[in-house]
């Protein structure tokens, strides 16, 4: 927003000079734009997590945050038929304590010669003490007796060095560092602490950077299955800071598979160079950023979560009835959807046709509400398109843009929302907030690079410290959805 210019002393004086109708016309100009900086800034302050896509920590402590959730009706924690997790007892304990009952507690008597009538069992769970358990691997040294030639016996492959970390303590450091974000020093505080074994924050630098090139031919699969995939993918990005600058961490996902990618730009070059959205074959489902569109030829759907704050806004701020009705008309239609599932792949074509001609009327009430102002005097021209009342542009954006907000009830492949995106990314804020920034590019690559391939495994319920053990014996975890293509030859 550029600074607010005031006329000069120069310009009053002038305008002075020639008369009341020209100080008239300064002022009102002058007033003008001083209330249209006003209303932007009333609505910034009006905005938060409810009614725009600003996080929840942007709230404060004064703003009660109010979820787009319904309350369901149920009483809070498990509901009946849940199988729950409590912590039950097992009938065959790794270890028996016996306590002993040897005087009587009432009149101390003896009973050490009395037979045990019973027992009652308590069971505590705990983990025993854990150290560094070293593996010295002997190669044995022969020499023929007939032909005079020494032969050395073979290291397995994962000993390639006369000192090294096992497969297991480097999976759990790449857990702790790249799981849950812990910095580096950190991390090694940890390894020292549970362990009493010290490992420098090049090491655990290196192990990240083993398991990120392990694991890149799966990464690689999951961008060209999703670049084939005939159902929905999910796409997003949100900004990082790497060696200070800002840049944009974008991610591609499904239910089934992440992939996260890292570029300077957020738009259209960096969609190019990810290579996945320009040539994507099935339903893309966005948030409207305007880069998107640029791409003709693929098949757009858009988060109704966004929509549904973005109208919330309108109500709030300008009291407009059209923005509840198309609120009201959106959960209706998802309430459809939900009661048609699964037996029908879309809603039937009355109901399609029904909703289609409701919306079609709250949009019409919407741009009666909403008129374009006519301009008293031609205005000088202005590079852009020229700025829109906020609920103009909204509801100039579902007039547009009928048929991709419409799309999931068309097509029950297409989500309501695209809150799996919003989930994926949701590590990487995470990331932010608990290590901060990234120290370099390559530093934010191998991030993404694990962190594809962990995503991808427990989407497919695999445990996170098994599949990064495999990674690091040569052998990374394959979703099924990925088999085929990762065994068909190059």
């Amino acid at each position: 927003m550029e600074p607010l210019r005031l006329p000069s002393e120069e310009e009053i004086n002038a305008a002075y000079d020639k008369g009341k109708e020209a100080v008239e016309a300064l002022f009102y100009a002058t007033f003008a734009k001083m209330a249209e900086r006003i209303h932007k800034l009333e609505d910034q302050l009006a905005k938060n997590s409810s009614n725009s896509g600003k996080p929840p920590s942007s709230d404060g402590l004064a703003k009660k945050p109010k979820s787009l959730r319904h309350k369901s009706g149920k009483k809070s924690g498990g509901q009946a038929g849940h199988p729950g997790t409590t912590l039950k007892a097992v009938p065959h304990p790794d270890h028996i304590r016996i306590h002993q009952v040897k005087r009587c507690r009432h009149c101390q008597a003896s009973l050490e010669e009395v037979d045990v009538k019973g027992c009652q069992k308590r069971q505590v769970f705990d983990v025993p003490p854990v150290q560094v358990e070293v593996t010295e691997h002997q190669a044995e040294i022969k020499e023929c007796p007939i032909c005079h030639q020494t032969t050395v016996g073979e290291f397995p492959l994962e000993v390639r060095q006369p000192v090294q970390y096992g497969e297991r303590l480097k999976a759990q450091i790449v857990y702790f560092n790249q799981q849950h974000f812990v910095p580096l020093e950190r991390t090694a505080e940890i390894v020292g602490d549970l362990y009493g074994q010290s490992v420098s924050e090049g090491t655990i630098v290196e192990v990240c950077n083993e398991v990120a090139r392990q694991v890149e031919p799966v990464n690689q699969a999951a961008r060209a299955e999703l670049i084939a995939t005939e159902g929905t993918a999910h796409f997003d990005e949100t900004g990082g800071r790497i060696d200070g600058k800002l840049w944009w961490l974008h991610v591609v996902s499904t239910n089934l598979l992440t992939y996260y990618a890292v570029h300077p730009n957020r738009g259209c070059k960096a969609l190019d160079a990810i290579g996945i959205f320009p040539v994507f074959k099935g339903t893309a489902l966005h948030d409207a950023y305007r880069s998107y569109f640029q791409y003709q030829d693929v098949n757009h759907a858009l988060c109704n979560a966004h929509h549904l704050r973005d109208l919330i806004f309108i109500q709030e701020r300008y009291q407009q009835s059209w923005a509840r009705d198309m609120e009201k008309l959106l959960l209706e239609i998802k309430v459809a959807v939900a009661a048609a599932q699964p037996d029908q792949n879309c809603l039937l074509p009355g109901q399609i046709a029904d909703f289609e001609t409701r919306y079609d009327a709250i949009v019409a009430a919407g741009l009666q509400a909403n008129p374009l102002p006519e301009p008293a005097e031609p205005l000088p021209k202005k590079r852009g398109k020229p700025g829109q009342h906020p609920a103009k542009n909204l509801v100039d954006h579902f007039k547009v843009r009928k048929r991709e907000t419409l799309a999931f009830m068309c097509d029950f492949k297409v989500p309501f929302d695209n809150n799996q995106a919003e989930r994926d990314l949701r590590m990487i804020k995470l990331k932010q907030k608990v290590s901060g920034c990234f120290r370099s590019e390559d530093g934010a690559k191998v991030f993404c690079h694990i962190r594809s391939y962990i995503s991808t495994a427990r989407k497919n319920s695999q445990p996170v410290l098994d599949v990064l053990q495999l990674a690091l014996t040569g052998s990374p975890y394959v979703p099924p959805i990925l088999q085929a293509r990762m065994n068909s030859p190059a």
